[in-house]
């Protein structure tokens, strides 16, 4: 992959997730000149772990551009980080000494969504272990919900998960006639409600979204008590899909790991007006260092 470069302007696209970290060099024509990968690069693990993911990918993808010192010196870098909303995590991460001509941080979820538009205005629903809508319209950001498992995050896996397995518990009870889910559910609980409270006592969002799948897979057969959680997990998705579209969102794409699952269970109008993704995280990264879509 490596390439001759000159002293045409290079860009530096890095998307440091809170599960790996992916940099990626590009000439002003799109031409990939290196990649590079790293581990998490979330603030959550603190701004020197952070830092130290995004220049381990980043020099990774130097070295396979075959860049000298002179030609780093001019690359214009975009960066998005997971957590760069924590308090003083932004100001941490741009006093860092780094090599390029600039760097421009943001948060993973605006490069996502510049990525899905070709840098242009839009918006993106994001649909996995939690839910957000993230909107950029005349150089104005904004955001929807997203604050937070179990606060937040409506029509989420992890919400997805927390609902059914409510639904499961009061089944036991007979509060509610049982499903072929609500005694899926509880099996994994050896049937007994005391093992659910003490796998509660120390879960996570992520181990509430596992449960996702076997919700949506029982919807799609037919399960009553699947069909109805899917369902009020996706009218909360319509409804962020919806209010972002009134705050003048011109295009929006649907992304995450259950975006395409829930999609068929989402309501007509809304569907109709989702969008196919332009590129991805990387390339709104590359967006935000300045590289115009060819």
């Amino acid at each position: 992959m490596t390439a001759a470069v000159g002293t045409a302007p290079l860009f530096l696209g890095v998307d440091g997730g809170g599960t790996g970290c992916r940099a990626r060099i590009e000439d002003a024509h799109g031409v990939v000149l290196g990649l590079g990968i790293a581990g998490p690069a979330a603030t959550r693990f603190g701004i020197e772990a952070s830092w130290n993911a995004i220049r381990t990918a980043f020099t990774g993808a130097i070295r396979e551009a075959g860049l000298d010192t002179a030609q780093v010196a001019a690359v214009r870098a975009g960066v998005g980080v997971a957590g760069l909303g924590r308090k003083g995590a932004q100001a941490a991460l741009e006093a860092i000494e780094h090599p390029f001509a600039d760097i421009t941080f943001s948060t993973d979820g605006m490069i996502a969504c510049l990525g899905a538009h070709g840098g242009k205005d839009g918006a993106i629903v994001i649909v996995g272990t939690g839910s957000c809508g993230i909107g950029r319209v005349d150089g104005r950001e904004f955001k929807v919900g997203g604050y937070g498992f179990p606060i937040s995050d409506e029509g989420s896996g992890a919400d997805i998960g927390l609902r059914a397995i409510r639904l499961a518990l009061r089944a036991h009870d007979e509060r509610l006639t049982a499903s072929t889910l609500t005694r899926e559910i509880m099996a994994r609980f050896d049937n007994d409600p005391v093992e659910a409270v003490t796998w509660m006592d120390r879960a996570t969002a992520t181990e509430y979204a596992t449960f996702a799948p076997l919700v949506l897979r029982h919807a799609d057969q037919g399960d009553a008590i699947g069909r109805h959680v899917v369902q009020v997990a996706a009218e909360h998705i319509n409804g962020l899909v919806r209010a972002l579209f009134e705050r003048g969102a011109p295009r929006l794409t649907l992304i995450g790991g259950l975006a395409s699952a829930m999609e068929a269970w989402l309501a007509p109008d809304v569907r109709r007006r989702l969008a196919p993704p332009l590129g991805d995280a990387v390339s709104g990264a590359l967006a935000l260092a300045g590289r115009r879509a060819t």
